[in-house]
């Protein structure tokens, strides 16, 4: 209860502050998260306080006081509730043998609460790969700070399939219709078999070398030594004001951490940026270049291996240069973010 008295607070304030229902809804979202109260009592209390209502308490009500909602109902729902979160209305009702009604009430009035299905992530992360999370971006940040323009000898890269069919998703397959026509129907389908995988390297200017494994090629430390020389001898020829002293960064791949690899590196005096492990969030190829290439290519059918090199070429060289400017950008801001959220994946991911 003492909760949404500081939520009424924060309505009351907000109408003060002339904000619109919307923005208020906003605002309270960001300061209370999962114990925000719903949007219609929102707006309700919103309303009420910009016409002129001081009261933050509830009304008296006439008639027949209700039990349902008694300080001991609150905490039985509470207690029921933290053993198990996963619990239906129906089951909590029956633990402490009330109605779904009055339950629900609790829940959503008294509680603040509202049922929310769990976010996929790549991998549930320890506290010690939070830590090295952290660490690394905060080493990053600092260096960012000290060198503002050293992102810019950055090249960034990584491989990922392409397929011959991909499935659009609901978001993307999504038409406007009015109230009272049928909702279109879709066929479920899947990934084609037919596929090739690309590689890319790029920085904030723009792709500096791509090209595809051949068929029956294993992506191993070898391989990959061989893909990083030709990418040296490109950064020659594109990049020729950051040619002796550009920055390499890629993920923990096995292949990418092979002895041969690190050989090759040192050799041609090539520095590595840190990369933390299970980080996609924090790598421009996964987070920026993979997606907008994959979205613009799901729904279509290429037909064959060369299609499907056709077409992937076509979509890199569409990418301007200011995306990949705003992408290294972004990228610092996500270091900062993944050091708010203290290692833990940020919500945006």
């Amino acid at each position: 209860m003492q909760r949404l008295l500081e939520q009424r607070y924060a309505i009351k304030f907000c109408v003060k502050l002339k904000k619109s229902g919307s923005e208020t809804v906003g605002l309270i979202r960001e300061a209370f998260g999962e114990e925000t109260m719903s949007q219609t009592s929102i707006f309700e209390w919103h309303k009420m306080f910009r016409e002129g209502r001081e009261n933050i308490d509830d009304n008296e009500r006439s008639g027949r006081p209700s039990t349902s909602q008694t300080d001991q109902n609150v905490e039985k729902v509470r207690k029921v509730l933290y053993g198990d979160r996963r619990l239906s209305v129906r089951m909590i009702g029956e633990d402490c043998n009330m109605p779904k009604s009055n339950v629900y009430r609790i829940l959503t009035d008294e509680l603040g609460m509202r049922k929310v299905c769990a976010k996929m992530v790549l991998k549930v992360l320890t506290d010690e790969q939070k830590e090295i999370r952290v660490l690394k971006c905060r080493e990053l940040l600092e260096r960012r700070k000290s060198d503002p323009n050293f992102l810019n000898r950055v090249v960034t890269g990584d491989e990922t399939w392409i397929f011959e069919y991909d499935p659009e998703t609901k978001r993307q397959s999504s038409e406007w219709h009015t109230k009272n026509s049928p909702r279109p129907k879709k066929a479920r389908m899947s990934k084609s078999r037919v596929k090739a995988m690309l590689v890319v390297f790029f920085d904030s200017k723009g792709v500096i070398h791509s090209e595809f494994v051949p068929q029956g090629q294993t992506v191993n430390g070898q391989f990959y030594a061989q893909v990083l020389a030709r990418l040296r001898d490109r950064v020659k020829r594109v990049r020729k004001d950051i040619a002796n002293n550009w920055i390499l960064h890629h993920d923990n791949a096995p292949s990418h951490t092979a002895l041969v690899v690190q050989e090759f590196l040192a050799r041609n005096g090539v520095a590595t940026l840190p990369q933390p492990p299970y980080s996609p969030d924090l790598a421009p190829p996964d987070f920026f270049l993979f997606p907008r290439i994959k979205r613009n290519l799901k729904g279509y059918h290429h037909g064959t291996l060369a299609g499907i090199k056709e077409a992937s070429t076509r979509c890199l060289k569409e990418v301007p240069v200011g995306a990949f400017q705003e992408a290294y950008a972004n990228w610092a801001k996500r270091w900062q973010r993944c050091v708010d959220a203290e290692g833990m994946y940020f919500e945006d991911f």
